[in-house]
């Protein structure tokens, strides 16, 4: 790596606070600002916090300034050739100012709100020590233009791994969602179809790289914004300790999230975690910091979706693990808030949709976290002189209820939970009114 003609002082055509092309470089403290939303790191409390601040704003914009420099010395991606042409080495000084990473531009001086945010996630992977993370970001460099990330979005890789994965929804503080699910590996043909080679290995590697590359589309780098993802693996009905190629290939893609994607991961969350996984972890916490290893949770299958309702908002949480959201729905979208219910232990709740108009479609979702309850719906008329209709009869609930029931008086759809258990459940539930024309004026 050259490093050549670098100093922590903007010079080679910067001084003065200047770059070549006349843009001001902000090299003023008082203008760094996203350090002020940092929290502190582990083994700082030692420093006051105005010390910190201090630290962290001065280490931001030495660095700054050495990426300056070496965008501008034109040695950010190495020292190049001494046998090029006056004509080249002019052509790839021009197009070296123009870098980006993750689709921020890196040259300071171009004033771009994202350039501090990105340089910033290579500071905190390091400590803030400007010498480390510089490094990280050159190696990081080299290795896209080697891999060639680029372009890997355009690479139609393998649309049977499509059903792995699952990119359609955000947590409460708006991180991007990456649901992996290794379950259909537990078919041994597909398996080997996916693992049967080297090169089939590299493939699915390549594979995972092109996810956390769309993923990262979806990212927000300004004051404010989310630039972080939250990545949940699925092991339900995974194949067990005998997917070896799985465990060699996830911990190559770990040691990549954790050498060239540094600060990109918000939280990795394990979800239905067999026991026999644990053992297999203990072999990754060899390979990885203990910055990347901080960011792991895991859940057995019995608390998955309270884990995951924590940090997940029920209307953006997938049915099948135990939240509203269906794909490619008509009736609900992520704006229908869901509302929520306690029913302590041995006792039964009800849960009303009034409707005062008759002529529409009253639509719900309702879900129990933990289910092991019994459930009844109907419809009660306010006309005493109507009767009840029973629209579904008591049984034990295991998954998320969608129903809908067309009003044709005034009434309201009455939900019965019974819970027998020993434990307070929690009812997730929403409702919506759909105006209907009956199908029997269609008809006419």
């Amino acid at each position: 790596m050259a490093e050549e003609n670098d100093t922590s002082h903007c010079k080679n055509g910067n001084e003065n606070g200047k770059s070549n092309n006349g843009n001001e470089v902000e090299d003023n403290e008082s203008e760094i600002t996203n350090i002020d939303q940092e929290s502190e790191l582990e083994g700082e409390n030692t420093y006051s916090s105005v010390e910190m601040k201090r630290k962290k704003k001065k280490a931001l914009l030495e660095f700054r300034c050495r990426v300056e420099n070496a965008i501008l010395g034109n040695y950010l991606l190495g020292k190049p050739p001494k046998n090029l042409s006056p004509f080249k080495i002019k052509r790839a000084r021009e197009q070296l100012r123009d870098i980006t990473l993750w689709g921020v531009p890196l040259l300071p001086s171009k004033g771009h709100e994202g350039t501090d945010i990105v340089l910033l996630k290579f500071l905190k992977a390091k400590d803030f020590k400007v010498h480390e993370a510089f490094g990280m970001l050159w190696k990081t460099l080299k290795w896209r233009r080697e891999y060639k990330t680029e372009g890997i979005l355009d690479e139609k890789l393998d649309s049977d791994l499509e059903n792995l994965v699952c990119l359609i929804s955000r947590d409460k503080e708006g991180h991007p969602l990456c649901f992996l699910n290794y379950g259909p590996f537990k078919d041994k043909e597909f398996y080997k179809k996916v693992f049967g080679s080297e090169e089939k290995c590299d493939k699915f590697l390549r594979w995972k790289v092109q996810n956390m590359e769309k993923v990262i589309r979806k990212l927000r780098f300004k004051n404010g914004g989310v630039d972080s993802i939250v990545q949940i693996i699925d092991l339900k009905n995974s194949p067990g300790p005998a997917m070896k190629e799985l465990h060699s290939v996830s911990k190559k893609f770990m040691l990549l999230l954790q050498n060239y994607y540094p600060e990109l991961i918000h939280k990795i969350i394990v979800i239905n975690v067999p026991l026999w996984y644990y053992a297999s972890h203990v072999l990754l916490l060899g390979v990885i910091n203990l910055r990347t290893k901080r960011k792991f949770v895991f859940a057995r299958p019995s608390k998955a979706t309270k884990i995951l309702l924590k940090i997940i908002a029920p209307e953006n949480l997938l049915v099948e693990y135990g939240g509203l959201k269906r794909e490619n729905d008509d009736d609900f979208t992520s704006a229908d808030n869901a509302s929520e219910h306690t029913i302590r232990a041995n006792s039964a709740a009800h849960i009303e949709f009034p409707v005062t108009e008759a002529g529409v479609t009253m639509v719900w979702d309702l879900t129990v976290v933990g289910w092991d309850v019994s459930y009844k719906e109907e419809f009660i008329p306010d006309d005493e002189g109507s009767y009840k209709i029973l629209l579904q009869n008591q049984k034990i609930m295991g998954e998320c209820v969608r129903n809908s029931f067309y009003i044709s008086e005034p009434g309201r759809i009455v939900l019965t939970i019974d819970n027998g258990t020993l434990k307070k459940k929690r009812v997730l539930y929403r409702s919506k009114a759909k105006p209907t024309v009956p199908m029997y004026i269609f008809l006419k």
